[in-house]
């Protein structure tokens, strides 16, 4: 049984500001009560960065969703790994062909998909276990961990923000998994997200689910959601 994870919110940073109480005793005779003391200035909350809009590419700039980006993310000892785009949906015949060489897979067209930096979701898809097993360690990743993806000069920064599960045999998982906004079908994005996908073979497999599809792909995929948080030149 493989529990489902809902998207999460990033953890927001709470500052309390100190309050102190002064205590009066009671006099012996009456006196003029001394002066009030001025009020004490408010503690600073810390700023909470917000998740970034969707960077606006340049006029000139190639479709993003056709140009190949590098993957690095540093909590798993991950770098340069490449990330080629291509005409399809996720874990098709053609992405899982890319993925057999050791690369991340980026599908986008008419059932999702858009390139680094944009509004939507950004979905990239890699191995865990063959070809090198580039991903192999990402169910270990936390909420708030970075993700880089550098495409076209910029460096976009993605924080991770929550996990969701997908399942190949279920027509509204992948209608999740592959949405403008992951798990909300239907819902017009504002912000640029990114899918890291997958595959559960191991869990599949210690649950008795051997399963596979005409790829060879198991029934369920792991996922990591992020939000982009800010873009800078590479």
């Amino acid at each position: 049984m493989h529990p489902l994870h809902g998207l999460r919110r990033a953890p927001r940073a709470v500052a309390c500001a100190a309050v102190v109480v002064l205590a009066a005793g009671c006099a012996a005779v009456a006196a003029e009560p001394p002066p009030a003391a001025p009020a004490a200035a408010p503690a600073a909350v810390a700023a909470v960065p917000a998740p970034a809009a969707s960077v606006r590419p340049p006029a000139d700039r190639t479709d993003p969703r056709t140009v190949t980006a590098t993957l690095a993310i540093p909590a798993l000892g991950l770098t340069d790994l490449r990330v080629v785009p291509y005409e399809g949906t996720t874990d098709d015949r053609a992405g899982t062909r890319i993925q057999d060489r050791g690369a991340a897979a980026s599908p986008y067209g008419a059932e999702g998909g858009v390139g680094p930096g944009e509004t939507g979701n950004y979905l990239v898809t890699a191995h865990r276990l063959s070809a090198g097993g580039p991903l192999r360690e990402l169910p270990s990743l936390d909420r708030g961990d970075l993700v880089l993806v550098t495409e076209g000069g910029t460096v976009y920064e993605y924080r991770i923000t929550g996990t969701r599960e997908t399942s190949f045999r279920s027509e509204r998982s992948l209608a999740e998994q592959r949405a403008e906004v992951p798990g909300e079908p239907g819902v017009k994005p504002t912000r640029a997200m990114i899918t890291l996908s997958t595959c559960a073979t191991p869990e599949d497999d210690a649950a008795g689910n051997h399963w596979r599809d005409g790829n060879n792909n198991p029934e369920h995929r792991i996922d990591k959601i992020g939000v982009l948080v800010s873009a800078r030149p590479s």
